[in-house]
C-alpha cells in the first residue's frame, strides 16, 4: 500500500504470548526458567563431535519497565526502532504507545490503510505525508485524504508537513486542517494547491503557529503585479501565527493578504520569490509592527522596502541576500529606526552599493550588534573603527569577498573589538602583518577561520595557537576554489598537473603487471590507450604544466 518501512513495522507472527502491560512500575519477574542442554554440531570439518551450552535461562528484557524500554526506543534512528518493533508482542506494543513522529509514503493506497494506522499508532504528534519524485500521479488525493484525516488522532496532531503531493487540491487539504483543530506547525512543498486551501487551513486551526510554503503549483499568476493584494482571497486574522516562510513561488505575493492578517507575527522569510515587493513589505509591516526576524534573499526589493521596516522597532534579526537593489540608503533608513538589531546579515553580491555609510549608520544606531555577517561589502578603516566604538558587544564577525579588508582593517578591529570571540575572514587580501596583530588584540577571541587568503602564511598561524595557546583555534585554508570563469591560470595548471602525475603513477602501475599472452596483451594496450587519451583530454583542459 505504498506505506514507508522507515515508519511502520510489522509484528513477528512467532512472537510469544505474554501478560497484559501498560506504561506502570514494574510488576516482579517470574522465576527463572529451568535450563536444558542443548547438543549443537560443531562448526568445521563436519565431524561429528558436538558442544553442550546452557541458554539463557531468562530474558533480562522482560525486567525493565515500559518506560524504561520507551526511552531506549526513543534514542533509535527511526529504522532500528522500527527493526527493533518486530523482536516481540510487547516491543511492537511500546513501540506504538511511544511513538510520536511517523513518516508515510503517501501513494494512493494510504486512505485504505490509515484506519489501521492510526489505530495502533494512537501516540502520533508529528505527522510527514510524503510522495517520492517521479511518483506524482499516484500520490495520495482528496478521497485519500479524507480517510487519512478521519483516523487522525485529532487532539494530539500538533505538526503536518506535506511533500509532492501533486494529486491533492484544496478539498484535501482543506479536509485534513479539519481533523487537526491542535495544529500548530504546517509545512507543505511541492503540491498543487492554491492559497484558498489556507483560508480553511486558518479558519480550522486556531492555534497555528509556524506555516511554512514551498514550491507550489497551484498559484494563479502575479509575478508582474505591482500590487500585493489580491482582492478575492479574503483570510481570516490568524491571531496565533508567529512564524511565516515563503520560498520558491512564482507568485508569492497572493500570500501577502494572509501575512497582512497576523498581527501578532513575529519571523518572516522571503526566499527567491518572483514580483516586486517593496510595496508589500509596506502592508505588511504597517500591520505586522511587531516583527523580530526578517530574511529577504534573491528578491525585487529596494530601499523603498527597507525604510517601511522602520515601522518595526523590535526588529532583532535581518538579512538580506542577494538583493541588489538595496544601497546605504535602505540600510540607514532600517539603523536609525530598529535600535534593537543583534544580527545583520548582507550579501551584497558585489554590486558596491552597500559600504561604509551604511555600516558606519549601523554602528550609531545598533548598539545591541552581536552579529555581523559581510559578503561581498567593501568596508574600510572607517566603518569598522565606528563598530568597534560603539557596538561593544560585537561578539562575531565574518567578512568574505571584502576586496577593501587588507591588514590595516584587521589591526583597526585587534584594536577596538574587545568582545569579538568568533572571526571569519575569506577571500581577502590579508597577509601575516595584519594576523599578527591578533597576537595581542581582540583579547575574547577564541575562533579565527582562514580561507583562500593566499597572504596568510602557516607559520604565522601556528604562531598564533602558541602565542595566545588556551581555547585558542584558528584554521586556515589557502586551497583555491576554481568557479567556473573565476579560476585563476596558476590555480588550473596546479590542478591539471596533479591530475596528470596522478594518472601518470596509474599508467606505471598497469605496466608493471602486463600479461604474457595475446589476449591479455591486446586487452592491456587497449587500457593504457583509453588511459593516455584521457591523460590527452586534460593536457588540452588544463594546458601543459610549466616547466620547473
Amino acid at each position: 500500500m505504498g506505506i514507508s518501512p522507515s515508519s511502520l513495522s510489522i509484528s513477528s507472527t512467532n512472537s510469544p504470548p505474554r501478560r497484559s502491560r501498560s506504561l506502570s512500575p514494574m510488576a516482579p519477574p517470574p522465576r527463572p526458567r529451568a535450563t536444558v542442554p542443548v547438543q549443537v554440531a560443531a562448526w568445521g570439518s563436519g565431524s561429528s563431535s558436538s558442544c553442550l551450552f546452557d541458554p539463557p535461562a531468562w530474558d533480562y528484557t522482560q525486567d525493565l519497565p515500559d518506560e524504561i524500554l520507551a526511552l531506549v526506543f526513543a534514542s533509535l534512528s527511526p529504522a532500528d526502532r522500527s527493526a527493533c518493533s518486530l523482536a516481540c508482542v510487547r516491543w511492537k506494543e511500546v513501540d506504538a504507545a511511544t511513538r510520536h513522529r511517523l513518516s508515510l509514503d503517501a501513494r494512493a493506497g494510504l486512505g485504505h490503510a490509515a484506519p489501521d494506522l492510526f489505530t495502533r499508532f494512537a501516540a502520533v504528534t508529528k505527522l510527514a505525508l510524503r510522495s517520492a519524485r517521479g511518483s506524482g500521479a499516484d500520490s495520495l488525493a482528496d478521497d485519500g485524504a479524507a480517510a487519512v484525516a478521519a483516523a487522525l488522532p485529532s487532539d494530539r496532531l500538533a505538526r503536518l508537513k506535506l511533500r509532492g503531493l501533486r494529486q491533492l487540491s484544496d478539498t484535501g487539504l482543506s479536509s485534513l486542517a479539519a481533523a487537526a483543530p491542535a495544529l500548530r506547525k504546517l509545512s507543505v512543498a511541492s503540491c498543487t494547491f492554491g492559497p484558498k486551501a489556507f483560508v480553511a487551513v486558518l479558519q480550522a486551526c486556531p492555534l497555528l503557529e509556524d506555516l511554512s510554503v514551498k514550491r507550489l503549483r497551484g498559484l494563479p499568476d502575479t509575478a508582474g503585479a505591482a500590487s500585493a493584494i489580491t482582492e478575492e482571497i479574503k483570510f481570516p486574522q490568524a491571531l496565533s501565527l508567529r512564524s511565516v516562510c515563503l520560498k520558491d513561488l512564482y507568485s508569492a505575493l497572493c500570500f501577502v493578504p494572509l501575512v497582512a492578517s497576523s498581527p501578532n507575527l513575529r519571523s518572516i522569510k522571503i526566499l527567491r520569490c518572483s514580483g516586486a515587493w517593496d510595496l508589500p513589505l509596506e502592508v505588511i509591516t504597517v500591520h505586522a509592527p511587531g516583527l523580530v526576524e526578517l530574511h529577504l534573499e534573491k528578491l525585487q526589493v529596494g530601499d523603498r522596502g527597507l525604510a517601511a521596516l522602520s515601522a518595526c522597532r523590535n526588529l532583532e534579526v535581518l538579512f538580506l541576500v542577494k538583493t541588489p537593489e538595496c544601497t546605504d540608503s535602505g540600510i540607514i533608513s532600517v539603523a536609525e529606526k530598529c535600535h534593537k538589531l543583534r544580527k545583520l546579515h548582507i550579501d551584497g553580491w558585489r554590486t558596491n552599493r552597500i559600504g561604509d555609510f551604511g555600516l558606519m549608520a549601523v554602528a550609531r544606531g545598533c548598539p545591541d550588534l552581536q552579529e555581523l555577517v559581510l559578503i561581498g561589502v567593501n568596508p574600510t578603516v572607517l566603518s569598522l573603527r565606528m563598530l568597534g566604538e560603539h557596538c561593544r558587544a560585537l561578539e562575531r564577525l565574518a567578512l568574505c569577498g571584502c576586496e577593501t579588508v587588507g591588514d590595516a582593517e584587521i589591526i583597526c578591529l585587534a584594536e577596538r573589538c574587545a568582545a569579538l570571540k568568533k572571526l571569519c575572514i575569506k577571500g581577502c587580501p590579508v597577509s601575516d602583518r595584519g594576523m599578527e596583530a591578533l597576537n595581542g588584540g581582540c583579547p575574547s577571541l577564541v575562533k579565527v577561520k582562514l580561507k583562500r587568503c593566499r597572504g596568510v602564511s602557516y607559520e604565522c598561524v601556528e604562531s598564533l595557537k602558541i602565542t595566545r595557546g588556551g581555547s585558542f583555534s584558528i584554521s586556515l585554508d589557502i586551497v583555491l576554489e576554481h568557479d567556473a570563469g573565476s579560476a585563476s591560470e596558476n590555480g588550473v595548471q596546479e590542478t591539471g598537473q596533479a591530475q596528470i602525475t596522478e594518472l601518470t603513477d596509474q599508467m606505471a602501475g598497469i605496466g608493471m603487471d602486463l600479461p604474457t599472452n595475446a589476449a591479455g596483451a591486446q586487452s592491456s594496450t587497449h587500457t593504457i590507450s583509453r588511459v593516455r587519451s584521457v591523460v590527452s583530454a586534460i593536457r588540452r583542459r588544463f594546458g601543459n604544466p610549466q616547466p620547473q
